[in-house]
């Protein structure tokens, strides 16, 4: 009941504030004093737990690491179907369709990647990048709480995605589909791993970030900005020395 109490606080703000100029390409500060104050509590956070955990997940054998890499990035593969297929992108829709197929098969649930293999090289799409396609430009800049760096037209974006991502809504809504069901456990574990697996990889990123920044929250700023351009653009380049900056 408080979250769909929060909700209705908080999408208002946020719709609020991503269309009242749809048309501008540069996200402006509207919030500082509450992102920062925010920032500090996610730097905490990071410290006590993420990093922590991070720093072990590390110590895996190589192996597993790739297999939990792949298997998360194979689940996130299916929310970038019917963005790409709403951004007209049919390309995009078959190799991410081919992808998901072969990797969830004869890759056995995603732990292997052999679509890779066979030429098939999706790109992860959200709403958020699907409105940035559109022209809709990302608005407010702000901090989420544990999620981290955002933008009005993303955090809408975030919401959105649960009603379009088909491993959404066969866990947080339990909906079945082909025989298929989860839970809530279901999606936020593999959202959990997702994160520290990024977390992992970005290590020595972060380190050489916080000891070169002078302010380490406008370096994120300007690494998360320049990262959602990118993937709107779908100018990544293979050889970033960042991995997928998402929520």
């Amino acid at each position: 009941m408080n979250i769909c109490k929060n909700l209705k606080i908080i999408l208002p703000i946020i719709l609020l504030t991503l269309f009242l100029s749809p048309k501008s390409q540069a996200a402006e500060e509207c919030f500082e004093g509450v992102s920062r104050s925010v920032f500090k509590f996610n730097m905490a956070f990071d410290d006590m737990i993420l990093k922590p955990v991070a720093k072990g997940y590390n110590k895996l054998p190589q192996p597993i690491k790739n297999g939990t890499s792949n298997f998360t990035s194979n689940i996130a593969i299916l929310l970038s179907v019917p963005n790409s297929l709403l951004q007209g992108n049919l390309k995009q829709v078959g190799h991410s369709t081919g992808s998901f197929l072969v990797n969830s098969t004869v890759g056995i649930l995603g732990v292997f990647n052999p679509a890779e293999k066979m030429g098939l090289k999706p790109y992860k799409e959200d709403v958020g990048q699907t409105l940035g396609t559109y022209g809709v430009g990302p608005g407010c800049y702000l901090v989420l709480p544990i999620l981290g760096p955002s933008t009005a037209r993303d955090s809408f974006g975030l919401l959105a995605d649960t009603f379009i991502d088909p491993f959404a809504h066969v866990t947080i809504r339990e909906n079945e589909l082909l025989g298929v069901s989860g839970n809530d456990l279901d999606y936020f574990s593999v959202k959990g791993v997702t994160a520290v697996d990024f977390r992992a990889d970005n290590d020595k990123n972060y380190e050489s970030l916080e000891k070169n920044s002078i302010d380490l929250y406008s370096s994120l700023k300007s690494v998360y900005l320049q990262d959602r351009e990118n993937k709107i653009k779908n100018s990544n380049s293979e050889d970033d020395e960042w991995g997928n900056f998402d929520n």
